[in-house]
C-alpha cells in the first residue's frame, strides 16, 4: 500500500482545484482518483454537451426515482464521469450567485463563508476576459471566463423586450449586482471548453508529487476508529488501497460523495444496517438536504426566418466551418446564451427567479436532443432558491449500483408559486412589442392554460432539472450537518468533503462556479490546518 500526504477522491469541478493547490507545494505527495476516463473528444468543443448528455463514456447517466410531482417520470440526472467532472460536460454558463447566498450561509453558522470571505476566492480562480469592475473580477486565475457581446439581432431584440417589461440590461451579473438580463458569461475561450481538467490539471500533469489515476472507482474509505487513514479503490479488476498520512478529501459530487460515506459506514445506522453495511459512525444528515432547480422549458415558435439556429444551421459542415473561422455559431455556443435574473415581486432585496433563453427548438432523438424542423426558441424559468428538499441514499453495498435519488420537487408550496410567477414573466417578455417582428407564437405551456393550477399541472408533466444537485453533505453546525465550516466531516478525523454537496442552500443560478470556489476554499483550509 502506497502512502500519500493527501488523497483527493474525484477530479471534477472542485477536486481538480484541490489537487492543483495541494500539489503546488512539492513537499505534498498527492493522489487524485477519478472514476471516469482522462478525456473525451466532444468535451473540448463547446456544443459537445449535447453529445455527452446521454453518453456513458463521459456521464454517470443517473436517473431520479419517479415522483408524483414529476408525473411519474424518472428525470435524468447527468453527472460528469471524466477528468473535470461535470465541468467537462456542462452547459458552461458561469454564474457565481449573489452576495446574499453566501451571507446566508454565514448567518447559518458557517463562519468564513460570507460574500466578503469568498469573493477573493472567486477572483483568484478566474481570468475574466470581459469588462467589469476589478473590485469584483479576477484577471490572473487559471479559469478563463469570457463575456460575449449581444450582437446577434435576436439577443438585441430580447434585451429590448425585457426592458419593456421592467428588466434592465446588466453587463456584469457577476459584479456588483445580479439584477437584469445579459449574455451568459461562459467558461469558453479560444474556441474550446474551459473545464477544470483543462485549466487546473493539464498545466500541472508533470508535477512529480501528483499522481492521477483514472478509471479508478473508489469503493470505500479506510477507517481506523474515528480517523480516516486511506481509501480502497478498483482499477478494472484490481482492488488497491492507498494510505493518507494527513487527509482524505472527498470531491465526488452531490451524488457520489454521500454514496461513498454510506458505503464506508458513515450515515444513518438503520439504513446502513438494513443493507448489511457495518456502521462506523452515525451521521444522520448524510444524503439529506438534496436540492435542485426544477425548471420547465417554455417553447416558442418564431415565424420570421433567419433568427434561430433551426433555420440558420446550414448543416454540421457549415457550422463547423464557422466555428473554425470565428469560434462562433452553434458549435461554440454556451447552453443558454442569454439569461435574466428577476424578482417575483417588488420589495425583495435581490432576484429570486431565473430565465434562460436557448435560440432554437429541439426534439427528443435516439442519441439525444436534435434540432427541430420548426424555427423557434426555448426559455426555461424557475425559482433560484427552492425550499423543497429530497435525499440520496445507497440501495446496496455494491459501489457500482446507482443510489436512489429522490428530489421531492414542489413539496414546498412556495416553489410552485414562484415557478408559476417565473413562467408568467417569461411569457411577458416573449409577448413584448420588441419581439413583434419575429412573429412569436407560444407552443408550451400554451395560451389555453390560464390558471395557476393548470400551469403547475403542465410543469409536473414537462419540467426537468437544470442539473444542479447540491446539499447532500450539508455544511453547518446543526444536527443534520455533515461537515463543519472547515469542511471536516463531523466526528471523523482526517476527512473532508469539498464539492457542491456541502452547500447548505442552492446558490442563485448555475452551480459550477461556486463548486470551483469550494475547491479553492477547501485547499486553503487544508493547507491552513497543515501549517
Amino acid at each position: 500500500m502506497e502512502t500519500y500526504d493527501y488523497i483527493v477522491v474525484g477530479a471534477g469541478s472542485a477536486g481538480a482545484v484541490v489537487a492543483n493547490r495541494l500539489s503546488a507545494d512539492p513537499r505534498n505527495k498527492v493522489l487524485l482518483l477519478e472514476a471516469g476516463s482522462a478525456s473525451h473528444p466532444w468535451s473540448r468543443i463547446p456544443i459537445g454537451f449535447a453529445k455527452l448528455i446521454n453518453n456513458p463514456a463521459a456521464n454517470w447517466l443517473y436517473a431520479a426515482e419517479p415522483e408524483a410531482n414529476t408525473n411519474g417520470r424518472a428525470l435524468p440526472v447527468p453527472r460528469g464521469k471524466l477528468l473535470g467532472g461535470s465541468s467537462s460536460i456542462n452547459g458552461m454558463a458561469f454564474v457565481r450567485g449573489q452576495a446574499q447566498d453566501f451571507d446566508t450561509w454565514a448567518q447559518m453558522g458557517n463562519q468564513g463563508w460570507s460574500y466578503d470571505d469568498v469573493l477573493p476566492l472567486f477572483k483568484r480562480m478566474e481570468r475574466y476576459e470581459g469588462g467589469g469592475d476589478d473590485k469584483f473580477r479576477g484577471r490572473d486565475g487559471p479559469l478563463r471566463v469570457t463575456d460575449p457581446q449581444p450582437l446577434d439581432p435576436l439577443y438585441v431584440a430580447l434585451i429590448k423586450a425585457a426592458e419593456q417589461v421592467g428588466i434592465r440590461h446588466n453587463p456584469d451579473y457577476n459584479g456588483a449586482s445580479q439584477d437584469g438580463i445579459a449574455m451568459s458569461q461562459a467558461t469558453i475561450a479560444s474556441r474550446r471548453r474551459m473545464s477544470t481538467a483543462h485549466c487546473f490539471l493539464d498545466p500541472i500533469r508533470k508535477r512529480p508529487n501528483l499522481h492521477i489515476v483514472t478509471d479508478a472507482l473508489t469503493q470505500g474509505l479506510v477507517l481506523d476508529g474515528k480517523r480516516c487513514v486511506g481509501v480502497r479503490y478498483a482499477v478494472g479488476g484490481d482492488v488497491r488501497q492507498a494510505g493518507a498520512a494527513r487527509e482524505v478529501v472527498i470531491s465526488a459530487g452531490s451524488i457520489n460523495s454521500p454514496q461513498l460515506l454510506e458505503l464506508s459506514g458513515i450515515g444513518q445506522p438503520e439504513r446502513l444496517q438494513a443493507l448489511g453495511i457495518e456502521v462506523r459512525h452515525t451521521l444522520p444528515g448524510v444524503g439529506e438536504n438534496l436540492r435542485d432547480h426544477f425548471a420547465p422549458r417554455t417553447r416558442w415558435a418564431i415565424g420570421a426566418k433567419g433568427y434561430t439556429f433551426n433555420d440558420r444551421a446550414f448543416g454540421l459542415v457549415g457550422q463547423a466551418l464557422r466555428y473554425a473561422a470565428s469560434g462562433r455559431g452553434l458549435l461554440g455556443m454556451v447552453a443558454a446564451p442569454m439569461r435574466a435574473f428577476v424578482r417575483s415581486r417588488e420589495g425583495l432585496e435581490a432576484p429570486d427567479l431565473l430565465l434562460g433563453w436557448v435560440p432554437m427548438l429541439t426534439e427528443p432523438g435516439p442519441k439525444g436532443p436534435k434540432l427541430s424542423r420548426q424555427s423557434g426558441m426555448t426559455c426555461y424559468a424557475h425559482p433560484m432558491r427552492p425550499e423543497s428538499k429530497g435525499h440520496i441514499h445507497v440501495v446496496s453495498a455494491d459501489p457500482r449500483r446507482q443510489p436512489a435519488i429522490n428530489f421531492n420537487f414542489l413539496s414546498s408550496p412556495i416553489d410552485a408559486e414562484l415557478t408559476v410567477r417565473a413562467i408568467r414573466i417569461a411569457q411577458s417578455v416573449m409577448r413584448a412589442p420588441a419581439l413583434a417582428d419575429l412573429r412569436v407564437t407560444e407552443i408550451a405551456p400554451g395560451t389555453d392554460l390560464k390558471t395557476d393550477d393548470e400551469i403547475i399541472d403542465w410543469v409536473k408533466r414537462a419540467a426537468e432539472t437544470t442539473y444542479h444537485p447540491v446539499g447532500t453533505c450539508k455544511m453547518g453546525v446543526d444536527a443534520m450537518a455533515v461537515v463543519d465550516p472547515r469542511l471536516r466531516v463531523h466526528g471523523v478525523e482526517g476527512l473532508r468533503v469539498a464539492d457542491a454537496s456541502i452547500m447548505p442552500t442552492l446558490t442563485s443560478g448555475n452551480t459550477n462556479a461556486p463548486s470551483i470556489m469550494i475547491g479553492e476554499k477547501a485547499a486553503e483550509l487544508v493547507l491552513q490546518g497543515a501549517g
